[in-house]
């Protein structure tokens, strides 16, 4: 029985939970510089939501005076823009371009010129804005203040995260594997190690071990895949191997990619050595979209939401 992958429907809501699930741990204990950094940060990108009608009324005019609200703008996008390629899709100026990013105006260009640059970059950035994020322009409706407040965290993320992403994901994974301890330890479940040398369809039953090395491959060329944690129900499943689970978190949208094709390398090499019956599944906790749970789906990873850790019975744990 699938948890999650065979539910499309509440896809976006569950989503949208888990952003609100990551952002409370983080305001509460992501380090204080760089928390009190982002919480700066979304300040300023709820005003500049405010101040384009909701990002309804991109304008030269607004651009002209706020230049500093591009930043915000580019990490508006789907995908996030760097400067150089909000350069190339606007056929724009560079050296206006990089005077908005410090937060003034090309002085030595003239007025209608810099007229001209403002609205090419208005109409890409109005192109690519984040549906996702800005859930409320496609629907063509006001949002409400939490949708509001929650775009401006995404946004803030995007422009904070890459700095301190590494050491945030790290406590993160830390605090995940906590919560999956406790969970499973209610759930009657006890933490012991499973010996490298015994199969794992030999696990003990009712049992857990964290970020254990899977071994994969064949006899003239093995490979250790790290599975973050391994779970033998109370009940074995019919092949008797044990649920393997991944903890992912994210603080923001852009960087699930990279580490969603690193899921399907290991689901590929788990597959090829154990079969199709293996239950490889993510441990879910922040910005993961529907364009991640579909690629996920499609390469038969199912995952389970921290902020709905019951999920886990689905799965027969």
């Amino acid at each position: 029985m699938a948890a999650n992958l065979d539910k499309p429907n509440r896809w976006k809501q569950d989503t949208q939970a888990s952003v609100d699930h990551y952002n409370k741990w983080f305001m509460k204990f992501a380090p204080k510089a760089f928390r009190d950094t982002r919480i700066e940060v979304t300040r300023s990108v709820e005003q500049a939501i405010l101040q384009s009608s909701h990002m309804r009324n991109l304008s030269p005019e607004l651009l002209r005076s706020q230049p500093s609200v591009l930043p915000t703008l580019r990490m508006s996008c789907c995908p996030p823009l760097a400067v150089d390629r909000l350069i190339g899709l606007a056929d724009t100026s560079k050296s206006l371009v990089e005077n908005m990013e410090d937060g003034k105006l090309s002085a030595r260009m003239p007025a209608e010129t810099v007229a001209l640059h403002l609205a090419k970059v208005v109409r890409v950035i109005s192109k690519l804005l984040d549906p996702d994020i800005f859930v409320w322009i496609p629907e063509r409706r006001a949002p409400t203040a939490e949708e509001r407040h929650r775009a401006s965290t995404i946004v803030a993320d995007r422009l904070t995260g890459a700095v301190a992403n590494p050491i945030i994901r790290n406590a993160q994974e830390k605090r995940q594997l906590r919560v999956m301890e406790a969970y499973l330890i209610r759930k009657g479940y006890a933490k012991k190690s499973h010996p490298p040398n015994v199969p794992l369809d030999r696990m003990t039953p009712g049992t857990f071990t964290f970020h254990y090395p899977v071994v994969t491959g064949n006899e003239t060329h093995k490979v250790n895949v790290s599975v973050d944690a391994l779970i033998q129900p109370h009940v074995s499943r019919a092949n008797r191997l044990p649920v393997m689970v991944e903890a992912k978190s994210a603080g923001d949208f852009t960087n699930t990619n990279k580490r969603r094709k690193e899921e399907a390398k290991k689901i590929s090499q788990l597959t090829a050595t154990y079969g199709d019956g293996i239950c490889y599944v993510v441990f879910l906790c922040g910005y993961f979209d529907s364009g991640y749970l579909g690629y996920e789906a499609a390469d038969g990873i199912d995952w389970v939401w921290e902020h709905r850790i019951e999920d886990f019975e689905q799965l027969g744990i």
